[in-house]
């Protein structure tokens, strides 16, 4: 089996992002979304960028962004990745793309197989995709509520043209199993490395990424 590749999503200090570096994960992701208890301003994320060393993947989560915002983003922060985590459109994903010359995640919710549809779609147009559960309805956050889907909707799937990441609810102590039970080989981490809402914790970044790396094997 290849190697895994892990993101550390939602990081706020320099501490976080050299736990992240120091864990071995592939990439740091930055939320600029205020509701978010992730929330980062461009000037912090523009710093914490600067401190990732050189081959570490920056990607900048924005939901439902206009053209004023990302311009302003990608002007402030140095990045190497955009996740579209909100409602945007084939047609937007394409857009986004063409204007910025980034590569281009999108997210998607699943809760059910009614959702699948959405991914072979997508995946005909951002270069990876993010396989998310989907919020409640009632949810303020697209994303970074802890939540799972259920995991046998991907078992034994042919899968997608793209490159894709699990998240949802992942932990230190699951990961593996969504791992083995998904064929994932990019996983997502937001909440599940916290010890409250937006407060990393090294030691379970660590935990987390050895759990993914030892499920490659």
């Amino acid at each position: 089996m290849s190697a895994i590749r892990v993101k550390i999503c939602g990081l706020k200090t320099p501490q976080d992002v050299a736990a992240a570096a120091s864990a071995g994960a592939g990439y740091v992701g930055f939320v600029f979304f205020p509701k978010s208890p992730r929330n980062v301003s461009f000037e912090q994320a523009a710093s914490l960028a600067l401190e990732a060393p050189v081959g570490l993947c920056k990607v900048a989560l924005t939901v439902n962004a206009d053209d004023a915002m990302l311009d302003a983003l990608t002007e402030a922060v140095p990045l190497d990745m955009l996740q579209l985590h909100g409602g945007e459109s084939p047609e937007r994903v394409a857009q986004v793309k063409v204007r910025y010359g980034l590569p281009v995640m999108k997210a998607i919710g699943v809760a059910g197989a009614e959702d699948l549809a959405k991914i072979d779609l997508y995946s005909q147009i951002a270069d990876q995709l993010l396989i998310d559960a989907k919020p409640p309805k009632d949810a303020d956050l697209p994303g970074g509520n802890g939540l799972a889907f259920d995991w046998r909707l991907l078992a034994g799937r042919k899968y997608w043209q793209r490159p894709w990441m699990l998240a949802g609810g992942l932990t230190p102590d699951n990961v593996a199993e969504a791992i083995r039970m998904t064929g994932a080989r990019q996983v997502d981490v937001s909440s599940g490395v916290e010890t409250a809402p937006g407060q990393k914790d090294a030691d379970l970044i660590g935990r987390f990424t050895s759990a993914a790396l030892s499920a490659a094997g």
